[in-house]
């Protein structure tokens, strides 16, 4: 079990861009204790059997609200799951109600995923509890990006001087962005790489460049995070069929097999095989896609206990 003096700077995990480059080796080698302990026979701790977590996702989600309980059990806290689809939200109920009304019932964190960007945020400044942002929007997925890094860190030894090209649906991912911010924190280059309409112009504020032609970005790359298409996402079409995309921007093995070099591929999920990445390059050797999942309840994990390390 993870022993650590040092705490976050923040109370709450909005999004990355509140994290100091210290909070993320902190949560990050804390993941690295965790992972440890989830390889044990025994995969449970008592570090947090005096807490009571809710998980309110207001959108639908499979990989992310599972591995949050795992990791909320793995830490023996309580756990309460509300599901928006069958609340009284579709009755009309507002999003501070709703919370509150989970609040009046003693629960000490929200782990929350919410459609619209900010709303971590909105709560927080409304509410007596510690918020996890498990997704808002199209703006940001912080785990998501904690557990990437850790994948990377992993497979390198470090995520400092590497070059990662973030690939696909930049303009309406969530994960784009944590993760462009979390990379650069630590050191790493950050190209993203797609047809232009799926890249918005802000993007070269951040320091990131941009590339259209695949083979240059893979060429580039150590790492290539191939995301999905969100066409949840989309009210116009930004390209004219997803078979075309995927002649322009797919990845598969012919592809990765072309390239002088070998790079590591990965993908938040879910993943659209034969659209942005083949079977036979997602479950090839290159890829570390299941590591992440596995990687996912380490760093959960870890959030979940620095964040109660800072109640009160």
């Amino acid at each position: 079990m993870p022993t650590t003096t040092e705490q976050l700077s923040t109370r709450h995990l909005l999004g990355i861009k509140d994290l100091t480059e210290n909070d993320i080796q902190l949560i990050l080698d804390t993941a690295a204790n965790f992972k440890d302990v989830l390889n044990r026979p025994i995969k449970k701790v008592p570090s947090l059997r005096d807490i009571t977590i809710a998980n309110v996702f207001f959108e639908n989600s499979t990989r992310t609200r599972l591995s949050f309980e795992l990791a909320e059990k793995r830490l023996s806290a309580d756990t309460i799951n509300f599901a928006a689809s069958s609340s009284s939200v579709s009755k009309g109920e507002t999003l501070i109600d709703t919370v509150n009304n989970i609040l009046a019932m003693k629960v000490d964190m929200i782990v929350m995923r919410h459609p619209y960007a900010g709303a971590g945020v909105f709560l927080s400044r409304h509410v007596d509890a510690q918020i996890v942002n498990a997704g808002d929007g199209a703006h940001e997925h912080p785990t998501q990006a904690l557990l990437d890094s850790f994948s990377i860190r992993e497979r390198y030894g470090d995520v400092a001087g590497r070059k990662v090209a973030i690939i696909g649906d930049i303009l309406h991912s969530r994960v784009a962005l944590s993760n462009i911010l979390c990379l650069q924190k630590q050191g790493a280059e950050v190209m993203v790489c797609g047809p232009t309409t799926l890249i918005p112009k802000y993007i070269t504020s951040l320091g990131v460049s941009v590339e259209h032609d695949l083979l240059k970005a893979l060429n580039w790359c150590d790492v290539a995070n191939m995301l999905r298409i969100q066409l949840e996402r989309q009210d116009i079409a930004y390209f004219p069929s997803l078979r075309e995309y995927s002649m322009l921007y797919g990845l598969n093995k012919e592809i990765l097999d072309s390239l002088d070099k070998e790079i590591t591929i990965m993908h938040p999920g879910p993943i659209n095989r034969g659209v942005e990445i083949t079977s036979d390059v997602a479950d090839s050797k290159h890829s570390i896609i299941l590591d992440q999942v596995e990687n996912g309840v380490a760093v959960r994990m870890a959030v979940l206990y620095l964040l109660a390390g800072k109640r009160g």
